[in-house]
């Protein structure tokens, strides 16, 4: 007889593990849940179905529905959703549950237990030591192939035959196992997702469930405290501040360029005239200290010529 709760259980992912740190500060080893796209695809009544239950259809690893899918789901409004995994809860009161609606992990609180259901990793035929950590035969003493077999599996006449559930190599792995009453140490609603204390079987991103156990909620628990408003409005400040601080500093080296661009410039302009001026001196200093001019062969024998004639 499955067990009857107040809320649906969920279908998710297993995300992987991780530690966290509880209001007291005990460190819990968790693993992440991530329970996206819950719906009620369709609600059992007893009048028709001889009892009450929902069932939760969500996204799975297949991509696609299949036509039988999709005519279930199209009662249910939801032909166009991709819920690939569907399952049964059963609850105490479905008046108040319609078809479409939306289930989400704010339904569960901080400090309960879970019954959580996974299909256990496949590790396809092992022997007895791998399966069921048999030591195996002695290594000495001339028995060379009997390191890891099983040995004796049942006496001789009496009875005559292996009993049931003898120990034996077989396929290991591939089973569906559940995990009863692990603690919710932490709700995420935002993102979805559940921190379940304790291994959750299955492979990452394997198709998990969520039920709530039997176990009273853990009492005086204090959940972690993962995100708070002032270390939000601080992340978000310190980017701003920075991209200020960068924005001014680029500002100066502009300004700090453009002066050193003009500087030289300026001295250049302010050392031509000087330069001129020195040029022009030299000149006048050269023309001042240059002789008269002599006279011309012309000029002179015209003077000798008057001086003879006045004699």
């Amino acid at each position: 007889m499955p067990s009857v709760t107040a809320i649906p259980g969920m279908i998710g992912r297993k995300v992987g593990m991780m530690t966290l740190y509880d209001g007291s500060g005990r460190a819990r080893g968790v693993t992440v849940l991530e329970m996206v796209g819950n719906r009620v695809t369709q609600i059992r009544t007893s009048d028709r179905d001889g009892y009450e239950a929902l069932q939760i259809g969500a996204p799975s690893k297949r991509k696609r529905t299949t036509k039988p899918q999709a005519g279930h789901l199209r009662a249910a409004g939801l032909e166009n959703e991709q819920l690939g995994a569907l399952q049964e809860f059963h609850v105490s009161d479905i008046s108040t549950f319609e078809l479409g609606q939306a289930i989400g992990v704010d339904q569960f609180e901080s400090g309960t237990y879970l019954n959580v259901t996974g299909t256990s990793k496949g590790r396809g035929f092992a022997g007895v030591v791998r399966r069921y950590n048999f030591r195996g035969g002695p290594k000495t003493h001339g028995q060379s192939d009997r390191h890891r077999a099983p040995g004796s599996i049942g006496a001789g006449t009496t009875p005559g035959r292996v009993w049931k559930g003898q120990k034996m190599g077989g396929h290991m792995g591939n089973r569906q196992r559940t995990g009863l009453n692990q603690l919710l140490v932490y709700i995420d609603p935002a993102r979805q997702l559940l921190f379940v204390e304790g291994s959750v079987a299955g492979p990452r991103n394997g198709l998990v469930s969520v039920v709530l156990g039997r176990k009273k909620p853990l009492a005086g628990y204090e959940a972690p405290v993962l995100s708070l408003p002032e270390i939000e409005e601080a992340l978000v400040e310190e980017p701003e501040a920075a991209a200020e601080d960068a924005v001014a500093e680029d500002s100066t080296e502009v300004e700090v360029e453009a002066s050193t661009e003009d500087a030289p410039a300026a001295e250049v302009a302010d050392d031509a005239p000087a330069a001129d001026a020195a040029d022009e001196a030299p000149e006048a200093e050269t023309a001042a200290d240059a002789p008269a001019d002599e006279p011309s062969d012309d000029e002179s024998s015209d003077d000798d010529t008057k001086n003879e004639a006045g004699a």
